[in-house]
Protein backbone atom coordinates (compact mmCIF):
# COMPACT_ATOMS: atom_id res chain seq x y z
CA UNK A 1 0.00 0.00 0.00
CA UNK A 2 1.23 3.16 -0.99
CA UNK A 3 2.68 5.88 1.95
CA UNK A 4 2.32 9.65 1.48
CA UNK A 5 3.41 12.52 3.06
CA UNK A 6 1.49 15.33 5.14
CA UNK A 7 0.69 17.29 2.07
CA UNK A 8 -0.55 14.34 -0.27
CA UNK A 9 2.15 13.70 -2.08
CA UNK A 10 3.74 9.79 -2.11
CA UNK A 11 6.42 8.37 -0.79
CA UNK A 12 8.73 5.54 -1.63
CA UNK A 13 8.86 3.80 1.61
CA UNK A 14 6.87 0.32 2.25
CA UNK A 15 6.66 0.94 5.96
CA UNK A 16 3.95 2.73 7.50
CA UNK A 17 5.98 3.42 10.97
CA UNK A 18 8.76 5.03 8.89
CA UNK A 19 6.05 7.07 6.85
CA UNK A 20 4.38 8.00 10.38
CA UNK A 21 7.36 8.63 11.65
CA UNK A 22 8.66 11.12 9.25
CA UNK A 23 4.97 13.01 8.79
CA UNK A 24 5.54 13.80 12.51
CA UNK A 25 9.17 14.63 12.35
CA UNK A 26 9.02 17.25 9.13
CA UNK A 27 5.92 18.41 10.91
CA UNK A 28 8.28 19.32 14.43
CA UNK A 29 10.09 20.53 11.96
CA UNK A 30 8.24 23.48 10.35
CA UNK A 31 6.86 24.15 13.26
CA UNK A 32 10.30 24.74 15.06
CA UNK A 33 9.33 22.17 17.50
CA UNK A 34 12.06 19.86 19.77
CA UNK A 35 11.38 16.19 18.79
CA UNK A 36 12.13 16.03 15.28
CA UNK A 37 15.44 14.56 15.13
CA UNK A 38 13.86 11.55 17.49
CA UNK A 39 11.14 11.09 14.85
CA UNK A 40 13.31 10.79 11.57
CA UNK A 41 15.64 8.64 13.43
CA UNK A 42 12.96 6.10 14.45
CA UNK A 43 11.70 6.51 10.74
CA UNK A 44 14.91 5.69 9.41
CA UNK A 45 14.95 2.71 12.30
CA UNK A 46 11.95 1.78 10.44
CA UNK A 47 13.31 1.60 6.71
CA UNK A 48 16.91 2.16 6.41
CA UNK A 49 16.21 3.00 2.60
CA UNK A 50 13.92 6.10 3.18
CA UNK A 51 15.75 8.48 1.58
CA UNK A 52 13.90 11.75 2.27
CA UNK A 53 13.72 10.59 6.32
CA UNK A 54 17.84 10.89 5.22
CA UNK A 55 17.32 13.93 3.52
CA UNK A 56 15.04 15.64 6.05
CA UNK A 57 17.61 14.53 8.82
CA UNK A 58 20.35 17.03 7.06
CA UNK A 59 18.18 19.99 6.83
CA UNK A 60 17.46 19.56 10.70
CA UNK A 61 21.59 19.16 11.06
CA UNK A 62 22.00 22.07 8.84
CA UNK A 63 19.83 24.37 11.06
CA UNK A 64 21.70 23.78 13.88
CA UNK A 65 25.09 24.45 12.11
CA UNK A 66 25.68 20.50 12.68
CA UNK A 67 27.96 20.53 8.65
CA UNK A 68 29.78 17.31 8.90
CA UNK A 69 26.61 15.92 10.15
CA UNK A 70 24.28 17.72 7.61
CA UNK A 71 26.75 16.33 4.76
CA UNK A 72 26.63 12.91 5.59
CA UNK A 73 22.98 12.57 6.43
CA UNK A 74 22.26 14.18 2.66
CA UNK A 75 25.23 11.73 0.74
CA UNK A 76 22.94 8.69 2.27
CA UNK A 77 20.14 10.43 0.84
CA UNK A 78 21.84 10.74 -2.50
CA UNK A 79 22.85 7.35 -2.50
CA UNK A 80 19.75 5.55 -1.68
CA UNK A 81 17.66 7.82 -3.95
CA UNK A 82 19.94 7.48 -6.88
CA UNK A 83 18.50 3.86 -6.49
CA UNK A 84 15.35 3.84 -5.41
CA UNK A 85 13.79 7.51 -5.25
CA UNK A 86 10.51 8.84 -7.48
CA UNK A 87 11.68 12.11 -9.87
CA UNK A 88 9.78 13.97 -7.21
CA UNK A 89 12.43 13.01 -4.82
CA UNK A 90 15.07 13.02 -6.50
CA UNK A 91 14.75 16.25 -6.85
CA UNK A 92 13.91 17.15 -3.61
CA UNK A 93 17.03 15.32 -2.67
CA UNK A 94 19.17 17.19 -4.77
CA UNK A 95 17.61 20.73 -3.78
CA UNK A 96 18.01 19.83 -0.35
CA UNK A 97 22.27 18.53 -1.33
CA UNK A 98 22.44 22.34 -2.57
CA UNK A 99 21.63 23.92 0.42
CA UNK A 100 23.62 21.46 2.68
CA UNK A 101 26.78 21.81 0.63
CA UNK A 102 26.36 25.84 0.80
CA UNK A 103 25.42 26.56 -2.51
CA UNK A 104 22.49 28.92 -2.05
CA UNK A 105 22.15 30.71 -5.41
CA UNK A 106 21.73 27.21 -7.65
CA UNK A 107 19.63 25.80 -4.33
CA UNK A 108 17.20 28.74 -4.63
CA UNK A 109 17.12 28.11 -8.91
CA UNK A 110 16.43 24.53 -7.98
CA UNK A 111 13.63 25.24 -5.15
CA UNK A 112 11.82 27.33 -7.44
CA UNK A 113 11.96 24.89 -10.08
CA UNK A 114 10.80 22.37 -7.72
CA UNK A 115 8.10 23.77 -7.13
CA UNK A 116 6.76 24.54 -10.38
CA UNK A 117 6.37 20.94 -10.85
CA UNK A 118 5.85 19.93 -7.04
CA UNK A 119 4.05 23.30 -5.32
CA UNK A 120 2.63 21.29 -1.87
CA UNK A 121 6.22 19.78 -1.48
CA UNK A 122 6.56 21.91 2.04
CA UNK A 123 9.94 21.51 3.01
CA UNK A 124 11.06 22.19 -0.21
CA UNK A 125 8.90 25.42 -0.13
CA UNK A 126 10.11 26.59 3.48
CA UNK A 127 13.98 26.97 1.82
CA UNK A 128 13.06 29.94 0.61
CA UNK A 129 10.55 31.45 2.84
CA UNK A 130 11.79 33.17 6.82
CA UNK A 131 14.26 35.32 7.87
CA UNK A 132 17.18 32.82 7.46
CA UNK A 133 15.98 31.46 3.86
CA UNK A 134 17.46 31.45 0.60
CA UNK A 135 15.64 34.76 -0.28
CA UNK A 136 16.59 36.69 2.69
CA UNK A 137 20.41 35.77 2.13
CA UNK A 138 20.50 35.85 -1.35
CA UNK A 139 21.45 39.32 -1.42
CA UNK A 140 18.40 40.27 -2.91
CA UNK A 141 16.80 44.00 -2.12
CA UNK A 142 13.20 43.22 -2.66
CA UNK A 143 13.36 39.73 -0.43
CA UNK A 144 10.05 40.81 1.02
CA UNK A 145 8.55 41.00 -1.91
CA UNK A 146 9.63 37.83 -3.40
CA UNK A 147 8.88 35.90 -0.51
CA UNK A 148 4.76 36.71 -0.93
CA UNK A 149 5.03 36.65 -4.68
CA UNK A 150 6.13 32.51 -3.74
CA UNK A 151 3.51 31.95 -1.26
CA UNK A 152 0.72 34.06 -3.53
CA UNK A 153 1.89 31.97 -6.74
CA UNK A 154 0.89 28.80 -4.61
CA UNK A 155 -1.33 29.47 -2.47
CA UNK A 156 -5.01 27.68 -4.09
CA UNK A 157 -2.66 24.76 -3.88
CA UNK A 158 -3.03 24.79 0.05
CA UNK A 159 -5.82 24.13 2.16
CA UNK A 160 -7.19 27.16 3.88
CA UNK A 161 -6.40 25.83 7.04
CA UNK A 162 -2.92 24.23 6.26
CA UNK A 163 -1.38 25.58 9.88
CA UNK A 164 2.16 26.09 8.09
CA UNK A 165 1.16 27.91 5.14
CA UNK A 166 -0.71 30.20 7.08
CA UNK A 167 2.08 30.36 9.46
CA UNK A 168 4.30 31.65 6.52
CA UNK A 169 1.69 33.22 4.47
CA UNK A 170 1.10 35.44 7.22
CA UNK A 171 4.79 35.95 8.14
CA UNK A 172 5.83 37.12 4.21
CA UNK A 173 2.62 39.65 4.25
CA UNK A 174 3.45 41.28 7.65
CA UNK A 175 6.94 41.93 6.70
CA UNK A 176 6.42 43.02 3.16
CA UNK A 177 4.20 45.67 4.85
CA UNK A 178 0.86 44.19 4.70
CA UNK A 179 0.59 44.13 8.45
CA UNK A 180 -2.91 43.36 9.29
CA UNK A 181 -3.45 40.77 6.69
CA UNK A 182 -0.08 39.24 7.63
CA UNK A 183 -1.28 39.18 11.47
CA UNK A 184 -4.46 37.47 10.69
CA UNK A 185 -3.17 34.65 8.87
CA UNK A 186 -0.10 33.72 11.41
CA UNK A 187 -2.98 33.91 14.27
CA UNK A 188 -5.18 31.75 12.61
CA UNK A 189 -2.32 29.09 12.22
CA UNK A 190 -1.63 29.78 16.13
CA UNK A 191 -5.21 28.61 16.60
CA UNK A 192 -4.47 25.61 14.48
CA UNK A 193 -1.35 24.24 16.20
CA UNK A 194 -0.32 25.51 19.26
CA UNK A 195 2.26 23.51 19.43
CA UNK A 196 3.83 26.05 16.52
CA UNK A 197 6.57 28.25 17.48
CA UNK A 198 6.96 29.82 14.07
CA UNK A 199 3.22 30.64 14.22
CA UNK A 200 3.86 32.58 17.58
CA UNK A 201 7.03 33.79 16.12
CA UNK A 202 5.29 35.45 13.08
CA UNK A 203 2.47 36.67 15.62
CA UNK A 204 5.60 38.39 17.40
CA UNK A 205 6.77 40.28 14.41
CA UNK A 206 3.28 41.32 12.86
CA UNK A 207 2.76 43.07 16.58
CA UNK A 208 5.84 44.62 16.53
CA UNK A 209 5.64 46.15 12.62
CA UNK A 210 2.06 47.67 14.57
CA UNK A 211 3.35 49.03 17.49
CA UNK A 212 1.61 46.75 19.99
CA UNK A 213 3.83 46.24 22.37
CA UNK A 214 1.25 45.23 24.87
CA UNK A 215 0.08 42.31 23.14
CA UNK A 216 2.99 41.05 22.04
CA UNK A 217 4.61 41.46 25.71
CA UNK A 218 0.83 39.21 26.31
CA UNK A 219 1.12 36.92 23.66
CA UNK A 220 4.64 35.43 25.03
CA UNK A 221 4.23 35.75 28.71
CA UNK A 222 1.28 33.59 28.13
CA UNK A 223 2.52 30.81 25.00
CA UNK A 224 6.45 30.86 26.40
CA UNK A 225 5.95 29.05 29.17
CA UNK A 226 4.37 26.20 27.29
CA UNK A 227 7.72 25.57 24.83
CA UNK A 228 10.48 23.43 25.94
CA UNK A 229 13.83 25.63 26.67
CA UNK A 230 15.28 23.00 23.97
CA UNK A 231 12.98 24.52 21.25
CA UNK A 232 15.21 26.36 18.45
CA UNK A 233 13.02 30.03 18.63
CA UNK A 234 12.68 30.08 22.85
CA UNK A 235 15.54 32.25 23.01
CA UNK A 236 14.71 34.56 20.18
CA UNK A 237 11.06 34.71 21.14
CA UNK A 238 12.26 36.29 24.47
CA UNK A 239 14.71 38.50 22.80
CA UNK A 240 11.15 39.41 21.21
CA UNK A 241 10.10 40.50 24.33
CA UNK A 242 13.40 42.23 25.38
CA UNK A 243 12.86 44.63 22.75
CA UNK A 244 9.20 45.28 24.09
CA UNK A 245 10.54 45.95 27.22
CA UNK A 246 12.78 48.75 25.34
CA UNK A 247 10.14 49.80 23.67
CA UNK A 248 8.54 50.99 26.82
CA UNK A 249 11.88 52.51 28.17
CA UNK A 250 12.48 49.84 30.40
CA UNK A 251 15.87 48.72 30.41
CA UNK A 252 16.36 46.82 33.54
CA UNK A 253 13.31 44.21 32.53
CA UNK A 254 14.73 43.24 29.04
CA UNK A 255 18.39 42.95 31.06
CA UNK A 256 16.44 40.54 33.07
CA UNK A 257 14.81 38.70 30.01
CA UNK A 258 18.15 38.58 28.92
CA UNK A 259 19.69 37.22 31.64
CA UNK A 260 17.22 34.41 31.88
CA UNK A 261 16.50 33.40 28.36
CA UNK A 262 18.65 35.00 25.95
CA UNK A 263 22.79 35.21 27.18
CA UNK A 264 24.36 32.67 25.46
CA UNK A 265 25.14 30.49 28.64
CA UNK A 266 21.17 29.66 28.84
CA UNK A 267 20.03 29.93 25.17
CA UNK A 268 19.74 26.42 23.57
CA UNK A 269 18.84 28.28 20.24
CA UNK A 270 20.93 27.79 17.14
CA UNK A 271 24.06 30.14 16.62
CA UNK A 272 22.80 32.60 14.42
CA UNK A 273 19.87 33.39 16.17
CA UNK A 274 22.12 33.19 19.82
CA UNK A 275 24.57 35.59 17.87
CA UNK A 276 22.61 37.79 16.05
CA UNK A 277 19.91 37.99 19.56
CA UNK A 278 22.34 38.66 21.83
CA UNK A 279 24.69 41.14 20.18
CA UNK A 280 21.83 43.51 19.06
CA UNK A 281 19.93 43.37 22.13
CA UNK A 282 23.00 44.62 23.94
CA UNK A 283 23.98 47.19 21.06
CA UNK A 284 20.81 48.63 21.61
CA UNK A 285 20.88 48.86 25.04
CA UNK A 286 24.20 50.72 24.91
CA UNK A 287 23.58 52.40 21.78
CA UNK A 288 20.18 54.12 23.71
CA UNK A 289 22.25 55.06 26.84
CA UNK A 290 21.95 52.43 29.13
CA UNK A 291 24.19 50.40 30.84
CA UNK A 292 25.43 46.84 29.65
CA UNK A 293 26.43 44.94 32.94
CA UNK A 294 29.96 44.06 32.98
CA UNK A 295 30.81 40.48 31.76
CA UNK A 296 27.98 40.61 29.05
CA UNK A 297 29.91 41.70 26.28
CA UNK A 298 32.62 39.27 26.78
CA UNK A 299 30.53 36.14 26.89
CA UNK A 300 28.75 36.83 23.60
CA UNK A 301 32.24 37.61 22.22
CA UNK A 302 33.35 34.21 23.57
CA UNK A 303 30.25 32.51 21.57
CA UNK A 304 30.48 34.33 18.70
CA UNK A 305 34.29 33.97 17.71
CA UNK A 306 33.59 30.08 18.48
CA UNK A 307 30.79 30.09 16.35
CA UNK A 308 32.10 32.26 13.48
CA UNK A 309 35.83 32.57 13.00
CA UNK A 310 35.87 32.77 9.44
CA UNK A 311 33.25 35.08 7.53
CA UNK A 312 30.39 33.82 6.28
CA UNK A 313 26.83 35.00 5.50
CA UNK A 314 26.26 39.05 5.36
CA UNK A 315 23.58 38.80 8.04
CA UNK A 316 26.34 37.09 10.82
CA UNK A 317 29.03 39.64 8.91
CA UNK A 318 26.79 42.74 10.53
CA UNK A 319 26.92 41.19 13.97
CA UNK A 320 30.11 40.26 14.41
CA UNK A 321 31.37 44.09 13.25
CA UNK A 322 28.63 45.37 15.47
CA UNK A 323 30.15 43.33 18.18
CA UNK A 324 33.64 44.07 17.44
CA UNK A 325 32.47 47.91 17.50
CA UNK A 326 31.10 47.42 20.63
CA UNK A 327 33.96 45.71 22.47
CA UNK A 328 36.43 48.31 21.26
CA UNK A 329 37.98 45.29 19.42
CA UNK A 330 39.41 47.87 16.75
CA UNK A 331 41.56 45.26 14.91
CA UNK A 332 38.99 42.32 14.50
CA UNK A 333 36.73 45.03 13.35
CA UNK A 334 39.13 46.07 10.44
CA UNK A 335 40.28 42.28 9.77
CA UNK A 336 36.33 41.84 9.03
CA UNK A 337 35.97 44.70 7.45
CA UNK A 338 39.01 43.82 4.88
CA UNK A 339 37.98 40.49 4.67
CA UNK A 340 34.56 41.26 3.70
CA UNK A 341 35.81 44.26 1.25
CA UNK A 342 37.78 41.07 -0.51
CA UNK A 343 34.64 39.43 -0.67
CA UNK A 344 32.95 42.14 -2.07
CA UNK A 345 35.72 42.74 -5.01
CA UNK A 346 35.53 39.02 -6.27
CA UNK A 347 31.83 38.64 -5.96
CA UNK A 348 31.42 36.07 -3.25
CA UNK A 349 29.74 38.11 -0.94
CA UNK A 350 26.00 38.64 -2.30
CA UNK A 351 24.62 41.10 -0.29
CA UNK A 352 27.99 43.50 -1.90
CA UNK A 353 29.36 46.77 -0.30
CA UNK A 354 26.39 47.78 2.29
CA UNK A 355 28.05 44.81 4.53
CA UNK A 356 31.56 46.63 5.00
CA UNK A 357 29.37 49.74 4.73
CA UNK A 358 27.81 48.85 7.89
CA UNK A 359 30.74 47.68 10.04
CA UNK A 360 33.02 50.79 9.47
CA UNK A 361 29.80 52.80 10.68
CA UNK A 362 29.62 50.87 13.61
CA UNK A 363 33.44 51.68 14.16
CA UNK A 364 32.72 55.45 13.75
CA UNK A 365 29.58 54.67 16.30
CA UNK A 366 31.01 53.16 18.42
CA UNK A 367 34.10 55.94 18.95
CA UNK A 368 31.43 58.86 19.02
CA UNK A 369 32.42 59.98 15.68
CA UNK A 370 28.91 60.27 14.50
CA UNK A 371 29.09 62.84 11.41
CA UNK A 372 31.57 59.84 9.69
CA UNK A 373 28.47 57.56 10.95
CA UNK A 374 26.11 59.46 8.98
CA UNK A 375 28.27 59.79 6.32
CA UNK A 376 29.41 56.32 6.07
CA UNK A 377 25.85 54.71 6.87
CA UNK A 378 23.38 57.16 5.20
CA UNK A 379 24.32 56.19 1.45
CA UNK A 380 24.06 52.52 2.11
CA UNK A 381 20.68 52.76 4.14
CA UNK A 382 18.44 51.41 0.90
CA UNK A 383 20.71 47.85 0.62
CA UNK A 384 20.55 47.23 4.32
CA UNK A 385 17.27 44.73 2.97
CA UNK A 386 20.02 42.67 1.59
CA UNK A 387 21.87 41.17 4.50
CA UNK A 388 18.78 39.73 5.23
CA UNK A 389 16.77 38.60 8.23
CA UNK A 390 13.38 40.62 9.42
CA UNK A 391 12.74 43.87 9.81
CA UNK A 392 12.60 43.84 13.59
CA UNK A 393 16.15 42.73 13.34
CA UNK A 394 17.81 45.18 10.85
CA UNK A 395 16.21 48.28 12.91
CA UNK A 396 19.13 48.32 14.84
CA UNK A 397 20.97 49.35 11.61
CA UNK A 398 18.01 52.30 11.25
CA UNK A 399 18.45 53.27 14.70
CA UNK A 400 21.84 53.42 14.56
CA UNK A 401 21.84 55.99 11.53
CA UNK A 402 19.08 57.90 13.71
CA UNK A 403 20.78 58.16 16.66
CA UNK A 404 23.98 59.45 14.86
CA UNK A 405 22.21 61.88 13.14
CA UNK A 406 20.99 63.06 16.49
CA UNK A 407 24.31 63.25 17.88
CA UNK A 408 25.81 64.95 14.83
CA UNK A 409 23.28 67.98 15.28
CA UNK A 410 21.37 66.88 11.81
CA UNK A 411 17.92 67.33 13.41
CA UNK A 412 15.98 67.86 10.28
CA UNK A 413 17.44 64.66 8.82
CA UNK A 414 16.94 62.86 12.31
CA UNK A 415 13.16 64.35 12.33
CA UNK A 416 12.56 63.22 8.73
CA UNK A 417 13.42 59.61 9.29
CA UNK A 418 11.58 59.23 12.44
CA UNK A 419 8.21 61.00 10.74
CA UNK A 420 8.75 58.04 7.96
CA UNK A 421 9.24 55.61 10.75
CA UNK A 422 6.02 56.46 13.02
CA UNK A 423 3.78 56.87 9.63
CA UNK A 424 4.93 53.45 8.91
CA UNK A 425 4.22 51.93 12.67
CA UNK A 426 3.68 53.25 15.91
CA UNK A 427 6.52 53.08 18.17
CA UNK A 428 6.88 54.16 21.82
CA UNK A 429 10.57 54.82 21.51
CA UNK A 430 10.36 56.77 18.46
CA UNK A 431 7.54 59.09 19.60
CA UNK A 432 10.14 60.09 22.89
CA UNK A 433 13.05 60.57 20.47
CA UNK A 434 10.92 62.69 18.61
CA UNK A 435 9.87 64.52 21.71
CA UNK A 436 13.55 65.00 22.23
CA UNK A 437 14.23 66.56 18.21
CA UNK A 438 11.89 69.54 19.50
CA UNK A 439 13.14 70.36 22.57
Amino acid sequence: MAEFDSRGLQLSTESPQAASRYREGVDLLLSAWPGAENALRQAINHDHEFALAHAVLARLHTIRAERAEARASIATAEEIVARNGSPREASHVSTLSLTVNGHSAKALESALAHLDKWPRDVLILSLPLGAFGLFAFSGMADHDRARVDLCERVAAQYDADDWWFLTYRGWSHAENGSVSRGRDLAQRALELRRANANAAHAVSHAMFEQGATQEAEALLEGWLPGYDRAGPLHGHLAWHAALSALERDDPQHALAIYSEYVQPSVSLGVPINVVSDTVSLLWRLQAYGHAVPSGLWEDVESYAESRFPKPGLAFVEVHMGLLAAATGKVTAADDRIEANTRRVADGTLPAGPVVPSICRAAVAFAKGHFAECVRILEPAASDVARIGGSGAQRESIEDMLLLALMRSGESGKARDLLDRRLHRRPSQRDARWRRQIEV
